[in-house]
């Protein structure tokens, strides 16, 4: 009867470590796409905003320089 718990960590390890497989997976396939790591939270806004931010740098002339 004391080992019965041993029955039960076997699966529970399994259904674990795919569940960490399936995250690096999916981190690892975004950072190789994308470039960079993925941002949590990041929605519709915060990408015209980085889009915006990125052609302000790019293109300092367009700037207001004072």
């Amino acid at each position: 009867m004391t080992w019965v718990w041993l029955e039960a960590m076997l699966p529970l390890g399994i259904i674990a470590g795919m569940l960490c497989v399936m995250g690096n997976a999916q981190y690892v396939i975004h950072k190789a796409a994308h470039g960079r790591p993925k941002h949590i939270g990041n929605d519709v806004w915060d990408v015209a905003m980085e889009r915006r931010d990125k052609k302000l740098v790019d293109n300092p002339s367009s700037a207001h320089s004072g």
